[in-house]
């Protein structure tokens, strides 16, 4: 069982029970009323098993009763059918690495004078629009807080399962101290930007951690190296301390859930999966030894390479700063080889996008530049059912199989052939499923 718990009825953490939404899957006669069928597809479970042409899928209430290799020819009257014609069935696809609030290029200033409501509506948009896209899960690694997963789960508002890390922590100087080296005073924000806490020595890391979980977070992020959208520091620096990033695991642990880390060099790498960081965001710099290293330690590696080649389109914008671009352009150069070099370590790879503004559109992109180094049924599993694992949910989600909650999108086409064809979702995705429910049905 993965370690999450239940708080005020989501899949979340803190060491309770786990929570499964909706009923168990009963054996025997179907609920006629909430049957849906999904005829003649070819399926893409998310396993990493090979598609099956002609099924079915089956869907009784929230979850996936049958899959089949065949039509579904057994209905009882009343169940809906939907004809799909050849179309591609995959799970709900999951991105384990968003910034929701950053809804511009500029986060820095922009989101520094924007109203804290307006800042709101314009995430709680950015949400469903990622659920358009065919998303049904997202993993925020820093700036929203709980409040937005708690309104998507009560439906005050409508997009994915939605697991958030409240502010991340760093150290002074660190990729989360948004300081210019003329700046003595942190500069104000909003309370839900993306804005982390910058806090130094062993006290002050328990005591932001502490604070974090008591506002009801996921999981903890750490910035433990240098980054490219932070102004005094270098993307090849490490930062924190062993005894730093040891206590927040502690403090993460200690509740049930766990420790992400932003991350490039081998040696920041090593202090976090020593101290017993179970996610390592970006890693454009890792070397075999090290990729061997997090195979043996079981932690996962979230490759983000459209940020790298989505950002610095907006390299000249104002508010980007040219230094920005170069350092996106540093680590861009090193991705690709990086994510061969996990590969072929036998790493643990999810997928996460860590796009901001008009880019996070784009999302999709991800699995398109993944599929260039890992090859298509790999990248889509990354952001499936490898995804579900880093969330907690591999039990739930991440897969189409029997008792699995229904999220599952249906592609108009193969994305094995042709995995670009996610990103044109307007066109190619006219079904969106989640929970059992349909976002949007366009074969109506």
């Amino acid at each position: 069982m993965e370690p999450w718990i239940v708080t005020s009825g989501h899949l979340g953490t803190h060491g309770r029970e786990k929570h499964h939404f909706g009923g168990s899957v009963r054996k025997g006669e179907y609920i006629v009323d909430s049957i849906i069928a999904f005829n003649d597809v070819r399926i893409i479970d998310g396993t990493g098993a090979e598609p099956i042409s002609g099924g079915a899928v089956v869907v009784e209430g929230n979850r996936i009763r049958d899959v089949l290799s065949h039509r579904a020819t057994s209905l009882p009257p009343g169940a809906r059918t939907i004809e799909c014609k050849g179309r591609t069935l995959l799970p709900g696809l999951i991105d384990a690495h968003v910034h929701i609030i950053c809804v511009e290029e500029d986060f820095g200033d922009a989101l520094r004078k924007e109203s804290p409501s307006l800042l709101t509506i314009r995430a709680l948009s950015g949400l469903r629009q990622a659920l358009d896209q065919g998303f049904t899960s997202l993993r925020d690694c820093g700036g929203l807080d709980a409040g937005f997963r708690t309104a998507i789960e009560r439906g005050y508002a409508v997009g994915p399962r939605l697991k958030v890390s409240g502010r991340h922590l760093s150290m002074t100087g660190g990729h989360g101290d948004g300081r210019w080296p003329a700046e003595f005073h942190e500069p104000a924000a909003t309370p839900w930007s993306f804005k982390g806490i910058v806090a130094d020595g062993i006290e002050e890391c328990r005591k932001a951690a502490r604070e974090q979980l008591r506002q009801g977070v996921d999981f903890i992020k750490i910035m433990a190296g240098g980054g490219c959208l932070s102004p005094t520091d270098h993307p090849g620096a490490s930062q924190y301390s062993h005894e730093e990033i040891g206590t927040v695991v502690s403090e993460a642990s200690a509740v049930g859930t766990y420790v992400s880390a932003h991350c490039y060099s081998n040696q920041s790498i090593s202090n976090c999966l020593e101290a017993g960081v179970k996610s390592i965001e970006h890693g454009n710099f890792i070397n075999k030894e090290t990729a061997e290293s997090l195979v043996r330690h079981g932690a996962f590696l979230v490759p983000t390479l459209s940020a790298y080649e989505i950002s610095p389109d907006h390299g000249d914008k104002p508010g980007f700063p040219v230094e920005y671009r170069r350092k996106i352009e540093y680590v861009r150069e090193r991705s690709k080889d990086a994510l061969k070099t996990a590969v072929d370590a036998g790493c643990i790879i999810g997928s996460g996008s860590d796009l901001f503004g008009a880019a996070q559109k784009r999302r999709a992109a991800e699995l398109e530049l993944k599929a260039e180094v890992m090859g298509a049924l790999e990248a889509i599993r990354s952001a499936t059912s490898v995804n579900a694992r880093i969330l907690g949910d591999s039990e739930e989600l991440g897969s189409i199989e029997p008792g699995k909650l229904a999220d599952m999108i249906l592609v108009d086409g193969d994305p094995l052939e042709n995995i670009g064809i996610l990103k044109d979702y307007h066109e190619k995705i006219p079904v969106v499923m989640i929970d059992g429910k349909f976002h949007r049905n366009e074969l109506i």
